[in-house]
Formats: C-alpha cells, structure tokens, sequence
C-alpha cells in the first residue's frame, strides 16, 4: 500500500500539518462550530475504518480525544483513492464540517484528507462505543503487561486512559515545585556520576570515566551533596533528582527511579512532618479537589495531623520485642513469626526484616513511623532526651507502603564520622550495602551545618498514590525489563561485568 499510495503522487511522511482544533476542542465547541458550518481540521491516528463502496465512518485518535469522521466520495473526489488505502495506525489529517448522524454521533464530514504518517506494522486494535450512559465501552483491550510495558508507544496509542496516568505525573511534579519554591526552596542540580556513593543504603552502579580512569557510580541518593549546599549558605534547597540501586525489582522498585530530597537550615523532623502533611495535601486537592482520594477501591484521607506510630511500641505489639531487645531476643522473634534472616545478619539488618514483615503492613495510614534505632539511621541525630540508641527519623506509609523518609539530620562531624567508620566495618563484614566514608563530606560539616530537617520522597510511588496504581511500572514510561534477544548485541555481551 506504501507503494499505491506514493503511485498516486502522496507523499506518505510529509513534513508537516496544521490542525485548526483538537477533537477534545472540536467537540466542546461542537455546537457553535456545526451551527456555524465552520471546517475544523485535526490530525490523530486512525483507531477505526469502516469503507463500503463509496463511504464509510472511522474513527481518529489525538492526544486529546477520540472523533468520528465520514468518508464519503462525492466530498473527496480527489483524496477518496488515498482513503481506500489507509490502514488502522495510519496518522492522518481530516479538515471538514461537523455534523450530527441520525444516531446522535458527533462527527467531522472528510472535505480533505492528508497522510501523515503510513503505519507499516499493525497496531492492536480496541474498540470502543458509547454506551447508554455516555461513557464508552471498551472491547479488545490490550491487557499484556509485557507488551504494554515493553512498547509503551503502542500502549499510549490505543490507551487513553494510560495517557491521563502521565498527564498526572507531570502535574504533580509541577505542584511539587511550585509548593517548595512558595516555601522559599532553591532547585539545585547535583551529580550522578560520583566518585564516592552515599546518602542511602543500596548497592550502586559501576562504571569507568576514560578521561579520568577512574571508577565512578550512579548516584544512589544526593543527600550528602544536598547538606554541601545547606554548609554553603543556602538554607533550603531541593533536586528532582533520577536516583540508581542495583537491586531487585518489585511493584514498588525500580532500578532508576525519581526522588524528591529537600533540606532546611534550623529545622528538624517534626518540622518536615508538616512540610510532608502540607505538600501531599497540596497535590490531592490539584488532582482530586478532596483531601479524600480513591485508593485500591476505597479510599484515604489526607487531611492533617497524621498518626504518629513510634516504631518502638509498634515492635512490642506486632513482634513481642523492642528496640533495646538482645540480639537472641530479636533472632527468636523472627524465627516465631517466621521472618527469614541470615543467621549471620547484623544487628540492623533483623531489625529492618521484623518492621517490614510484622509493623509495615499494618500501618494503613496515613502514619509517620517515628524515631528509628540509630543502627539503621547513620545520618540522623539522637532523639532528644533520649538513650542514645534512637534517632529523630521518621517514613511516611500509607496501605503498608512507604512513601518517604526524613531526618533530624546529624551536624556533629566527630559523631558522623564514628557512624559512617562504623559503616565501614560493615561493608567488610559482608554488608554490600554500607555507606562508604566520604571524606570530603566530612569535611564540608567540620566548617559548620546548621542544624536541618531533611525528607526525600519517592516520586514514582507518589504518583502510584495519587492515580491508584498497583505497579510502579504503570508510572514509569519506560520501565526496567529483562532485554529481549534481539536488544541484545554481540558486543554488549561480551565486555566486562563492570
């Protein structure tokens, strides 16, 4: 068909077209424009084709709705051998009146026809009609996750619905940065490629600067360059930053991810509590106009104070112990709930596996899971009034999943350089994922740090919040995959692991 088409002197991939209307437009106005017997022009990809001899009806798909067009000759003479050719997929452009049909669809009546684009390999075809209600009616989805995921270009095109998730996403991000900018936050840029890790505990990236022959890694955080600044003199600062972790994956994880990480100069936890309950209130009412949103069939309320849960009392009540138990203490209360640690696993690592698997996913929500034992919080300071052996941190969970994380962020350089040498020691006892020591960082803090409230939030699953999704996947454009044989090349696999 490529062929014809070019045999009747079109050119199949013109370079470019300019429509009068969106359909969405076309059909808010639809009234006036028909009353009027204005032409409208709009350009989408063809979803129907219905041709019976010398007319037919289609369907025309653009980024803001779908629209129904009439083919007829007597109205085409010159471009009706063009539309005998066309294909579901083709990208077309339609300029004509609208009318009404005698079935009470809304409709463009084809003046003039233009190809944009010749599809060569087929789209899946969904149907859709309106149903009695007004909303349509969809038969033949493409529901193969794999395929969506893998070729996301089709699933955008024959799914609207998947288009509004990311609409949403990119609003929420604006919201995000005009609450914080409101707020008197500085947007800064930090480095991915770093030569020291740090800021979380994830095993990183690896890869190799030619120029330099050096090693660097993927940022996994860039909390330590983030306080850089606050030392500096800026005393609020924030990065939407792309972040990297070389772990697994899961409906919530991602190996690349987007994170929000903002730090505030003579503030602490229970000031960005506040900051957290203010922001995700400010995106539900941009999104839903109710601090009630909808979520896996029901619903959750957002509106402020949240619950406070301290991790300590949620222990002793999900796991019969608590933070000050012996370590025999804490491996026999996994072992009787049947939580699955190494035998040899530190301290914090059985810590970690009892509040995931016995308090996390009870934690509904909205609820901060306040004041975290010092073994797995290296960059917070002790909670006030306190033993020693908890820290002013808090995450955020809602429906047993975690949303973000924040400090009471530690400014004692003699303090932070015991945790972190303490990191050290753990790295080479096994932990692959202890912070190493970043010296310049220590440095940076040895001239002063005010003291500072820090949060990061993961964005991905923010979204996942606010457009009731089940997988991290359906808000990522692209998602992680394992590569297809054909993505693969002789030369990809043949280089080193690094």
């Amino acid at each position: 068909k490529l062929e014809r088409i070019r045999a009747l002197g079109v050119d199949p991939y013109p370079h470019r077209f300019d429509p009068t209307h969106s359909a969405a437009d076309a059909l808010e106005d639809f009234d006036a424009l028909s009353e009027s017997g204005e032409s409208v022009s709009i350009a989408g990809r063809i979803m129907s084709l219905r041709l019976q001899g010398k007319a037919g009806f289609g369907h025309v798909l653009d980024s803001s709705a779908q629209i129904q067009i009439y083919f007829r000759k007597d109205n085409l003479e010159e471009d009706f051998p063009l539309v005998k050719l066309l294909d579901l997929g083709d990208v077309v452009g339609v300029e004509g009146p609208l009318f009404t049909t005698r079935t009470g669809h809304r409709t463009i009546e084809a003046r003039r026809v233009t190809l944009l684009s010749k599809s060569l390999r087929a789209m899946p075809t969904v149907k859709r009609r309106q149903g009695e209600d007004g909303n349509d009616e969809v038969f033949d989805e493409v529901t193969d996750k794999e395929m969506r995921y893998r070729r996301r270009y089709v699933d955008l095109a024959v799914n609207p619905e998947v288009r509004d998730v990311f609409r949403a996403r990119a609003r929420i991000i604006s919201e995000i940065r005009h609450f914080l900018e409101e707020r008197g936050f500085l947007e800064v840029e930090t480095p991915i490629l770093q030569p020291i890790y740090g800021g979380a505990a994830a095993r990183p990236f690896v890869t190799h600067h030619n120029a330099l022959d050096s090693q660097l890694y993927l940022r996994i955080a860039d909390e330590l360059y983030l306080k850089r600044l606050i030392v500096g003199g800026f005393d609020r600062v924030y990065e939407m930053a792309k972040n990297f972790r070389n772990e697994g994956m899961d409906r919530s994880h991602n190996p690349e991810f987007t994170s929000l990480e903002a730090y505030q100069a003579h503030a602490d936890y229970e000031d960005m509590m506040e900051l957290a309950e203010s922001l995700f209130g400010r995106v539900a009412l941009a999104l839903h106009d109710s601090m009630v949103i909808p979520v896996a069939g029901g619903t959750i309320d957002l509106t402020p104070p949240w619950q406070r849960v301290s991790m300590d009392e949620a222990l002793r009540e999900r796991a019969g112990v608590g933070l000050g138990s012996s370590d025999s203490e804490l491996n026999a209360a996994c072992r009787q709930h049947g939580v699955e640690v190494p035998d040899d696993a530190p301290r914090s690592k059985v810590l970690d596996a009892l509040v995931e698997a016995r308090v996390e996913p009870h934690l509904t929500g909205p609820a901060f899971l306040v004041d975290y034992p010092v073994e797995i919080s290296p960059l917070a300071k002790h909670k006030r009034a306190g033993d020693g052996t908890v820290v002013e941190r808090f995450e955020l969970f809602i429906g047993g999943m975690e949303y973000l994380n924040a400090f009471s962020e530690l400014n004692d350089p003699v303090e932070q350089r015991s945790r972190l040498e303490d990191q050290v020691d753990a790295g080479r006892a096994g932990d692959d994922e202890s912070h190493p020591l970043d010296e310049d960082f220590l440095r940076a803090i040895e001239h002063g740090m005010p003291p500072t409230g820090g949060i990061g939030i993961g964005i991905d699953r923010m979204v996942m919040l606010f457009t009731d999704q089940r997988s991290i996947r359906d808000v990522l454009l692209f998602p992680a995959m394992r590569p297809e044989a054909s993505e693969v090349s002789d030369d990809a696999t043949s280089g080193d692991d690094g």
